[in-house]
């Protein structure tokens, strides 16, 4: 059964020719961040629990998660949680199969545990967070997932939805990510007092670029106002000069604009999120699929974590119309941007979407019929090997968010 793959010419501006650009990354730390990264670690952990358990993979989503905030009161050289963060598990999972019970709920409360300690070192787990399993009970019908059509033995799409993805990324979507993960495995470690919640706000206004960043400080690290401002200029120097690895772009940066030193209003907390001091998360409200928050870019308000990796179009169809628009790029020569979506039909097979649509914007001279010819083949060979999304999602080789 052929499948339809549509590739055509687009006719737009592309990105960097835009006038006004706007990229956003939430951090690791921030609730909404938080909230993905539990529900995603729960999905993992109950993928590998069912194949343990079952062989296979059983109905699950726990993409419905939430962070319901707690209180503190950060003070210079250390505070306390005050009202402890509240963690809602809820969505569905099998709960036996065949007459064997899988002990879900204490998997995912685990997993979330798990997650926490991971993300928020100076969370203590005992009494600062309360952790509550809600979760349904879904199909164990193992039918409903791996139905085979014909001689095709590829799981049903569980939706009529959509993914998208596009590449490459742009200077200033290239600088938000890097600069992200500088954060989180150079500036930190060297740096305890800088937390694990950061928000990235990229402005690009033709040739300058504007990052603003929201940087939660843990207040026992910091003796006094001198450390907290000492912390906010490193943070200010050392991703300006991240940044200009990337670019030849004007760079200016500024950290935590709202503080007010007069009146000692800061962004100190005691754990490094603002989780603890009245900010709820939820799962699917921060970054898209490819990490980032893409205001100029086509993207998907469908959340790709804690969705099963078998067949919610959801989380595959982000997941690989990334991957095949970086694919594509990367192998195909001519493309100065491309765009692919990927849309489904609920009952059918996930391998034979209804439609790929695959955007492209030629380089001057490109052989477009080349393109056309060869961007196919990667899309039709990328759709036959499906299944490996799900395998390296289990894995923990795909990010979602």
């Amino acid at each position: 059964m052929t499948r339809n793959i549509k590739v055509e010419k687009l006719q737009q501006v592309p990105i960097e020719k835009q006038q006004i650009e706007l990229v956003e990354r939430k951090g690791i730390g921030h609730p909404d961040s938080l909230a993905d990264g539990i529900a995603e670690s729960i999905s993992r952990a109950l993928s590998s629990a069912y194949i343990e358990e079952c062989g296979a993979v059983l109905h699950h989503n726990t993409d419905q998660g939430e962070i319901v905030a707690g209180e503190s009161l950060p003070t210079f050289g250390g505070g306390r949680v005050t009202r402890p963060i509240y963690v809602l598990l809820t969505g569905r999972a099998s709960k036996d199969v065949n007459g064997r019970i899988i002990p879900t709920d204490a998997i995912a409360v685990k997993a979330a545990r798990s997650y926490l300690r991971s993300t928020l070192t100076y969370l203590d787990l005992e009494q600062d967070v309360i952790v509550d399993c809600r979760m349904g009970r879904g199909s164990s019908d193992l039918q409903g997932v791996f139905r085979a059509c014909g001689s095709n033995p590829i799981a049903h799409a569980n939706d009529t939805s959509f993914g998208v993805g596009h590449a490459p990324f742009s200077e200033l979507e290239t600088i938000t990510k890097e600069v992200s993960d500088y954060i989180d495995t150079v500036i930190r470690p060297r740096n305890p007092i800088i937390g694990t919640d950061i928000k990235i706000m990229g402005l690009r206004d033709g040739d300058a670029i504007t990052l603003t960043l929201c940087t939660a400080m843990i207040d026992r690290f910091c003796t006094g106002l001198d450390d907290y401002i000492t912390a906010v200029e490193m943070m200010q120097d050392e991703v300006r000069a991240q940044a200009r690895k990337y670019t030849d772009r004007d760079i200016s940066v500024a950290v935590n604009t709202g503080d007010d030193y007069g009146t000692g209003n800061l962004f100190l907390t005691v754990t490094g999120t603002s989780a603890e001091m009245g900010d709820d998360g939820s799962v699917g409200r921060g970054n898209r699929a490819n990490g980032l928050i893409t205001l100029n870019r086509p993207m998907s308000m469908e959340a790709t974590s804690g969705k099963n990796p078998i067949n919610h179009i959801g989380k595959i169809y982000n997941l690989l119309a990334t991957e095949m628009a970086q694919h594509c790029v990367a192998r195909v020569g001519g493309i100065e941007e491309m765009y692919v979506r990927l849309l489904s039909q609920i009952g059918k097979p996930i391998d034979h979407p209804l439609v790929a649509s695959v955007q492209y914007i030629p380089l001057p001279g490109a052989d477009t019929t080349a393109i056309a010819r060869d961007v196919g083949a990667i899309i039709n060979d990328e759709l036959a090997n499906i299944t490996s999304i799900t395998e390296r999602v289990i894995k923990g080789e795909l990010k979602t968010f």
